[in-house]
């Protein structure tokens, strides 16, 4: 099955500063319907101004994964964890037992990012942070893993859940499959472009929400950059 969640009808709130789409129940927007998918609890798609950002904040047992899409996200927590991750890029924070942080987008441009929320499979354990990067051009044609805490995952930011998050570039006309399996879910955004799974349209922004398909097929309408959550 799959069901699509065109970008126009995904609750948000635009506070200026930040305008930001959420995906699955969130903040202020609630929906029954939206409330997850498998272990998959949250996608945010936002837009942050230029020198704004969100100051310090505490997170436990969630794994977060921001993937940055345009501009640059500059993340401190109190672990003394400090970094700069730009566009096309992976930052993860395993929150664990407890952790406070901030991240800003300290550009003269705007940022915009994915950040993925995935339910850890244990509660607890210490807090960890970690960025890479992932040029576009190692994701030509195919899907590369970015996170994952799946073994065998080793390039990938590790994070604690039995899940995969994936990246894959594609012109026009190519096609990537993405092997799936029975019992697992898979989320999917294009951050560009527009594709087509079993002859459904996916534009830019919008999500899939995919199960029961032994392999997922994607093939691009036009040039795109597609992300993929695979979990249990």
């Amino acid at each position: 099955m799959i069901d699509i969640r065109r970008c126009s009808t995904l609750g948000g709130a635009n506070h200026g500063w930040l305008d930001a789409k959420h995906h699955f129940s969130f903040a202020g927007y609630h929906d029954e319907t939206r409330m997850n998918w498998g272990d998959l609890r949250v996608w945010n798609d936002d837009t942050i101004a230029p020198r704004t950002g969100f100051p310090p904040h505490p997170h436990r047992d969630m794994e977060i994964i921001t993937y940055v899409r345009e501009g640059a996200i500059s993340h401190q927590d109190n672990l003394g964890n400090r970094g700069r991750t730009e566009a096309g890029d992976v930052q993860v924070m395993s929150a664990g037992s407890g952790i406070q942080h901030s991240e800003y987008n300290l550009e003269d441009v705007t940022t915009r990012i994915f950040q993925i929320w995935i339910q850890p499979s244990q509660r607890g354990g210490q807090p960890s942070w970690g960025a890479k990067p992932f040029p576009k051009d190692d994701r030509a044609g195919q899907f590369v893993t970015l996170a994952s805490g799946i073994a065998g995952d080793e390039d990938a930011l590790p994070i604690r859940a039995d899940a995969r998050v994936v990246g894959a570039t594609l012109r026009a006309g190519e096609t990537a499959d993405y092997p799936l399996g029975a019992g697992r879910f898979a989320y999917l955004v294009p951050a560009t472009g527009a594709i087509e799974i079993d002859g459904e349209r996916i534009d830019a922004r919008d999500g899939a929400a995919i199960r029961d398909l032994d392999v997922v097929r994607i093939t691009a309408l036009e040039d795109s950059e597609v992300v993929l959550v695979d979990a249990a």
